[in-house]
């Protein structure tokens, strides 16, 4: 069966209510699927206070008499489509931590990815230093609602309780978890334990990658 194209499109309309219903009726009028949403406000310009909308979609077979119809609704002022964020940006590792060890995994990872994206593969890393069990509880919970998260890295010395847990639901939601090798709970409750910063990021790009050979399920709950 053949897949359907996926596009993005952004629009800018005026902000106020029934607006996101009106778009979405005819986006279903056109037998297109949404994929993804989201909405920010226009801080300045010709449009200020406007709001940004930005979707992926699937399906449709008459993208010009969408675009067109979208152009007709009262609210919208602008339409212009992109190619989706997976294609721009590709998967995501993300990387969660303490600074000083966030920065060395990034090392090995941008590194890794670099390889990887000069043959045509799309591989980002994002990074957030962070200190704190409820906050970097928080931040792991979050990684299940970040689009394209394909792997997440823990980098600390010390993590446990709260983070474990939240380990425990991103595993839960499919996306796999590397952990250095520190002190807590964590490295327990993780997919694969690395001792080597740099070479954690190395293995998270690898196994996002379509091409190298390395797959963290089949080295599931040992440490390097």
């Amino acid at each position: 069966m053949e897949t359907p194209e996926t596009y993005g499109i952004s629009l800018t309309c005026e902000h106020r209510p029934g607006v996101l219903r009106d778009i979405a009726a005819v986006v279903a009028a056109h037998e297109v699927n949404i994929l993804m949403v989201q909405q920010s406000i226009i801080p300045s310009g010709p449009c200020t206070g406007c709001a940004s909308l930005y979707f992926e979609l699937e399906g449709g077979d008459d993208r010009g008499g969408l675009i067109a119809d979208l152009l007709n609704l009262p609210a919208v002022r602008d339409v212009v489509t992109y190619a989706t964020f997976s294609r721009i940006f590709g998967s995501r590792v993300i990387i969660i931590g303490g600074g000083a060890q966030v920065a060395q995994v990034a090392l090995g990872a941008v590194n890794e990815a670099d390889r990887h994206n000069i043959r045509g593969e799309r591989i980002s890393v994002d990074t957030i230093p962070l200190i704190g069990e409820d906050d970097l509880a928080q931040a792991v919970d979050a990684v299940v609602r970040l689009p394209r998260a394909s792997i997440l890295v823990l980098a600390g010395s010390l993590m446990g309780g709260k983070i474990s847990e939240a380990v425990d639901r991103v595993r839960e939601a499919g996306i796999p978890v590397i952990a250095l090798k520190m002190a807590g709970s964590v490295p327990k409750h993780a997919d694969l334990v690395v001792t080597d910063p740099i070479q954690a990021g190395v293995f998270a790009v690898m196994h996002v990658s379509r091409y190298a050979k390395f797959n963290i399920d089949r080295v599931r709950g040992e440490e390097f």
